[in-house]
């Protein structure tokens, strides 16, 4: 009996080492990070950090009149009669001089654009402002589209879906370059671009 005894303790107190240094070695985890990019389980996601990405939604329009008018005239007229005394030598003259200038011209230009496009924090400001940059390009039956953009979004003007419109965006440089037979067709000649600079 003290043996069976013995026994047990020894088994029961060989478990309770054993369930003891188990639980010693695990360590609870949580699976919620409050340094991640979100710093809010409730929170919407937006771009606030170096490296994320947020999209831009361009909706640009622009229009431009001038008409200018520009008219200048001279003249000028000289009367001389003949000389008396010891000029009399010198026969009467007339002399006359007119200049006009007149010149017209009008120009009107008007920009629609319109993207959806993503762009990436490359330095977030001391006053928590990002600065952004991002370039899309579309390349199709070998006519190329790049689309560049640049600027500065404040965080309260980003929207809840990380979306952000073109026209909150400050210091904005929107870039629009084409490339491939179609581009090239609608430029300017050689001859018709020295033509212009000449005259």
């Amino acid at each position: 009996m003290f043996n069976l005894t013995k026994v047990i303790s020894s088994l029961l107190l060989g478990f309770l080492c054993l369930v003891f240094t188990a639980t010693s070695s695990v360590s609870a985890m949580s699976l919620w990070s409050d340094a991640g990019a979100s710093g809010s389980l409730y929170g919407d996601y937006k771009a606030r950090a170096v490296g994320d990405t947020l999209t831009i939604i361009i909706s640009e329009n622009s229009s431009a009149n001038r008409v200018g008018n520009a008219a200048n005239s001279k003249s000028t007229s000289l009367n001389m009669n003949a000389g008396t005394g010891i000029f009399h030598g010198i026969a009467s003259a007339t002399a006359g001089n007119s200049d006009s200038f007149q010149a017209k011209g009008s120009i009107a230009n008007t920009n629609n654009v319109t993207a959806r496009m993503t762009a990436q924090v490359l330095e977030v400001r001391p006053n928590g402002d990002l600065i952004i940059s991002g370039t899309q390009s579309i390349k199709q039956n070998g006519e190329e589209q790049k689309i560049t953009i640049s600027g500065i979004a404040r965080p309260v003007d980003i929207l809840p879906d990380n979306t952000i419109l073109s026209t909150y965006i400050g210091n904005a440089q929107i870039k629009i370059d084409g490339n491939g037979p179609i581009s090239r067709k609608q430029r300017q000649g050689i001859v018709s671009q020295l033509l212009n600079f000449l005259f």
